[in-house]
């Protein structure tokens, strides 16, 4: 039996259901296939809602650890710990109460959930192998969205055993936090599982083949990060190369060589290898029917049209030729495009150079546009202006005084080109660079906008007046 929709979606996450949820709205006819257990996908089950959870529990420890200087009563900061079941028990509610919330969304928009796993068959045509082995034959008459995302990828070399050696996805739900912990990568998962476990007391060593941590931000962010994880007790260990990581009983024994050549070994209760992720589309059948594939990417243009006429794709799965994020926000955005071009509407591309970049570590990441040396690089005549929280009324009151606001401009025009924080509020903050940016705001108009007081929002205007050589309060 063929069952007939508008538009087929493979893959339920968050460029997915919201590709859905848009189409829908749009009145089309819409069915998401999904083999796991929930809808959401990587960020909400696997990724950013239980990470950034297990973040929200470390900051709270940090509050109970300092209950004193809060004047709390009742409470003894030194012996406060983490009480890991309770931990994921909260954890796991609010992805189950988010998940349910997405399920719901699909009865409000009338979209069917087909449980199983696709295989495009061409011509319109979607195979999917149901929960129970059976098959069903559904076509899409206008289009098929190929949103099937990414997951961890290890390094040549490093075999995982998925309980010593482990991706993101056993971190989530270590039942115990290890003793130590080493972690290789020092992207967004990396740092932020650095953060999380050296809160909850775990020894964490941070490894990082380049010459120095989150290697995509801006240098100056590189370096207050790298200081303050040091003072924190974390080790970093940049233009490290991890050669041997071996899996036994009592933990892994790890190999690796510094950029002088010296090896070093040691040994750690866990290895988190947090080296980046990969695209899915294994078994999708995307080179029976013709799709255009790069090392695994499902090759698109700007508007998501793929190689072969009526399917697209979006999200972590896609490459585009040039940079291309693998975020959740970004794959939302991707999704309500996407859904408004089929639907008939008319579209522009997405700037992919205004996309905010957030992580989540302690102190958080929130960047948007060009780094300074990317600005010069492009051949740009560059200023920055730099204010630090420290500074902010607002920021002594949180006890939050790490870090800074960077603004990157061009002179002759006094353009915004970049915005790079590390501090408090960072991934909050970074919304106002974003709009800055999209709207090709001058660093004057930053500082003739009135940001109230007190806030941590004070350090993007001073910030703007520092490029201009007249930050007020330093």
């Amino acid at each position: 039996m063929t069952n007939g929709y508008d538009v087929i979606v493979i893959g339920a996450g968050t460029g997915g259901y919201v590709a859905a949820i848009r189409a829908s709205q749009l009145g089309l006819r819409v069915a998401v296939v999904e083999r796991q257990k929930a809808l959401g996908g990587t960020c909400l089950i696997w990724g950013c809602i239980p990470t950034k959870a297990l973040l929200e529990h470390a900051h709270a420890l940090k509050v109970a650890r300092g209950a004193a200087e809060w004047g709390l009563t009742g409470v003894d900061g030194k012996k406060v710990g983490i009480d890991m079941p309770a931990v994921h028990a909260r954890k796991d509610k609010l992805i189950a109460g988010l998940t349910g919330g997405i399920e719901m969304l699909f009865k409000k928009n009338k979209i069917d959930w087909i449980k199983g796993t696709a295989r495009l068959t061409g011509t319109g045509g979607v195979e999917v192998t149901l929960l129970d082995g059976a098959k069903q034959a559904l076509s899409a008459k206008k289009e098929i969205v190929v949103a099937t995302g990414s997951a961890p990828r290890s390094v040549p070399g490093i075999e995982l055993d998925h309980r010593r050696i482990i991706f993101s996805d056993e971190a989530i739900h270590l039942a115990e936090v290890p003793k130590s912990m080493a972690i290789m990568g020092s992207g967004a998962v990396g740092v932020e599982f650095a953060s999380i476990f050296r809160s909850y007391g775990s020894e964490v060593t941070l490894i990082e083949l380049l010459p120095r941590l989150v290697p995509g931000e801006d240098e100056a962010v590189s370096a207050e990060l790298e200081k303050m994880f040091k003072r924190r007790g974390i080790k970093v260990r940049t233009g490290t190369k991890v050669t041997s990581a071996r899996a036994g009983a009592g933990g892994v024994d790890l190999e690796t060589q510094g950029g002088d050549g010296k090896a070093l070994k040691a040994s750690f209760d866990v290895l988190l290898v947090a080296t980046g992720r990969g695209p899915v589309t294994e078994g999708l059948g995307a080179e029976a029917v013709g799709l255009k594939m790069d090392r695994g990417y499902v090759v698109v243009d700007e508007l998501f049209r793929t190689s072969v006429p009526n399917i697209s794709a979006i999200g972590d799965v896609i490459t585009m030729g040039g940079p291309h994020y693998q975020l959740a926000h970004l794959s939302s955005m991707e999704g309500v495009l996407l859904a408004e071009r089929i639907a008939g509407r008319q579209v522009a591309p997405i700037n992919y150079g205004h996309v905010p970049r957030c992580t989540f570590c302690d102190p958080e990441i929130g960047s948007v546009g060009l780094s300074e040396a990317q600005a010069v690089a492009a051949g740009y005549d560059v200023r920055t202006g730099q204010f630090p929280f420290k500074a902010l009324g607002r920021a002594r009151m949180a006890g939050e005084t790490d870090g800074f606001v960077k603004i990157v401009a061009e002179k002759k025009y006094d353009e915004v080109l970049g915005v790079h924080i590390i501090g408090p509020r960072a991934t909050e903050l970074i919304a106002e660079a974003v709009l800055a940016l999209r709207l090709e705001c001058t660093v004057e108009e930053l500082t003739k906008t009135i940001h109230a007081h007190p806030t941590m929002s004070e350090a993007v205007g001073e910030a703007a007046h520092a490029v201009h050589g007249a930050a007020i309060h330093i």
